[in-house]
């Protein structure tokens, strides 16, 4: 039986990753510090879970050594471009220094494959609309360049050790499990004013559209990069649809009881106005595709 580590698998994306291993009959190691990670995402479930921080060298070989995974869904970072802005350096010691622990790892007990959790902003405002993964990248953010720092990793580990990886560029996730507070996504913030009747705050006229991809085609995304015969390749995740702000509070207006319209506040200074990802390279490259359209996935969200 083939075992995968999940980093970061009490959180919202990994716990939904955990989910899919486990689905296919794997064993499951997940480990997470739950700063953000949240117990009750993998409580009940047949896995081995070890409650560490991955900038903890030692903890994690032991972890290594106990496990010997055959892949790793490396997940585990500092996801918030507020937060990275105010402290570079946890930001850093977070997404890259815990990256080259787990790769040296990966070296060290002859890992088959990371898969690696990477993000739009690494595209900064974007080259055209949709990005594709050979656009110019330029990280508007610490956050961004942290992760865009460990792509570069990833492919240096890959030529000089054999490392083999493939790494994800997501595009906005959303779905069930995902938190509202700190730097959450549009959709879980709506979502949690649509069920306390709050106010629900645009951020200028509302027409910036964005990417969303339901989390459950996410955690697919990861276990066909990980477990199909793809290596050392860069693919955007994502719908290649788009939708404004206002369009899909309408959306979420529309399957929920919620009946106040939307109060329009001040632009957001250096927002990004359009972003979509390409994702036909993961298309035709693996036997992935999105199962959810937007939709679908906010009937399903919205019901829980």
């Amino acid at each position: 039986m083939k075992k995968v580590l999940v980093t970061g698998g009490a959180g919202f994306i990994g716990s939904h990753v955990v989910d899919r291993f486990l689905e296919s009959n794997y064993e499951v190691a997940a480990a997470d510090n739950l700063v953000t990670g949240n117990i009750e995402n993998i409580s009940g479930k047949n896995i081995k879970f070890f409650n560490i921080d991955i900038r903890d060298s030692v903890k994690l070989e032991e972890l290594f050594s106990a496990e010997k995974p055959d892949y790793v869904i490396h997940l585990a970072a500092q996801v918030s471009v507020s937060s990275s802005v105010e402290d570079t350096v946890y930001d850093a010691e977070e997404n890259i220094m815990s990256l080259i622990n787990i790769l040296e790892l990966c070296k060290k007990y002859n890992t088959e494959k990371i898969v690696f959790s990477s993000t739009a902003a690494v595209y900064g405002i974007p080259e055209e609309v949709p990005s594709k993964e050979s656009n110019k990248t330029a990280p508007l953010s610490p956050y961004g360049l942290s992760k865009l720092t460990g792509e570069e990793y990833i492919k240096m580990y890959s030529g000089l050790f054999g490392v083999n990886y493939v790494i994800l560029r997501y595009a906005n996730v959303y779905g069930p499990r995902q938190s509202a507070h700190g730097e959450a996504g549009v959709v879980s913030i709506f979502n949690d004013k649509i069920k306390a009747d709050g106010d629900i705050f645009i951020e200028g006229d509302g027409l910036q559209t964005r990417d969303f991809v339901f989390v459950k085609d996410v955690s697919k995304a990861n276990f066909i990069c990980a477990t199909e015969n793809i290596k050392n390749e860069t693919f955007n995740v994502s719908t290649n649809t788009d939708i404004s702000i206002l369009e899909l509070f309408n959306t979420m207006k529309k399957y929920s009881e919620y009946t106040k319209d939307a109060v329009h506040k001040e632009a957001r200074k250096g927002d990004i106005r359009n972003s979509r990802l390409d994702n036909t390279k993961l298309l035709d490259s693996t036997s992935w595709k999105p199962e959810y359209t937007l939709d679908q996935g906010l009937k399903e969200y919205l019901a829980k």
